[in-house]
Parts: structure tokens; sequence; C-alpha cells
């Protein structure tokens, strides 16, 4: 029993560490991004009709999101040029990205370095840490955005705090949500 409850702390210990680590903020100049389409059958990187940051913000606007029906909210993203829909998790560390919309951006997930363990709703799951150039949210942009692949099944990516913190506010007011 006390092996296990000094395993345990070990764990928490770690994670806690890393999550330290990942929470540095890299600073950058901002940068507008062009669009570009891509043709795949990803649902979660098709563009929809209907944003961008920095490690400081580049835009002066407002983007409202409307909670979906299942009481989330959803952001049509463009990362390094590529539409992503993500769902917003502002309980998410950094931005987790599916390993199939981390392939559809181009990103070689196999030659990515096993970078820590994610807690998830399924328990830990092996993450892979990389840095995204640009993520884009209608016209709010922000560059240089640490991300994790999650070598697991979650059906649609995280958009978190590697993202949401790097803005000037965050609001949820009844069924919609601004990103400012």
């Amino acid at each position: 029993m006390l092996g296990r409850f000094i395993t345990l702390a070990g764990i928490i210990a770690v994670g806690a560490i890393a999550v330290g680590g990942m929470a540095t903020r890299p600073s950058g100049d901002a940068v507008a991004s062009e669009a570009s389409d891509h043709d795949n059958d990803n649902w979660t990187t098709q563009k929809r009709a209907g944003g961008s940051a920095s490690a400081a913000v580049s835009s002066t606007s407002e983007v409202r999101l409307t909670r979906a029906g299942d009481s989330h909210f959803y952001a049509d993203t463009e990362v390094d040029g590529t539409n992503v829909r993500m769902m917003v998790d502002s309980g998410a560390s950094i931005i987790a990205l599916t390993r199939r919309d981390a392939e559809a951006i181009g990103i070689d997930v196999d030659r990515l370095p096993v970078g820590g363990m994610a807690s998830t709703a399924g328990g830990q799951v092996p993450m892979r840490v990389t840095m995204l150039d640009s993520v884009e949210v209608d016209g709010i942009e922000v560059r240089q955005v640490e991300a994790a692949v999650i070598d697991t099944d979650m059906g649609v990516s995280l958009l978190g705090q590697s993202f949401l913190a790097k803005l000037e506010s965050v609001k949820v007011e009844g069924d919609t949500m601004t990103l400012r």
C-alpha cells in the first residue's frame, strides 16, 4: 500500500513538472498566414462557413462561437494552413491533436519522440509534443503554439490553453463563447 502511494506521488510530481514545462510561453512576432485548401476526407479538416494568434495575438478581432447540441464549443481553426475543427477545451494544457489531424497538417507523427503521458478520460496515453507555426481562429492568429499528438481515438482535436492563454480574453455567456 505504501509502495502504491509513493508511486502515485512520484507520478503526480513528474506530471506537475511536465505541465509546468509545457506552460512556458514562447515569444515570437505576429505574422499573418495565408490559407490554403487541402482536399481530404477527414471531417475535422474540412473548411466550414463561419482564427489566428502569435505568441502575441495578431488581430484586434473578436470571435463568437455558439454552443453545439452536445454542449461543447467548437472552433474551425487553420493550423499551419490546414483547416481543423477543434473542440475548445479550457481544461487542456496544450492543443491536443488527433493523429489523423496531425497527419493532415503534415506532421510526421512517427518521427516525433514520445514526450510523456497525457491524462485522458480513458487513462494515460502517450503524447508526442510538437510546435505549430500558426493557429488561427477566424482572424485571431497565434504563432509558435505548443501542441501534442495523442495516439488514441479522441474523435476530435482539442483547442487548449497553449492557444487560449495567449488571447486577451475568453468569455462564456449563455450559449456564446467570445474569444478576443
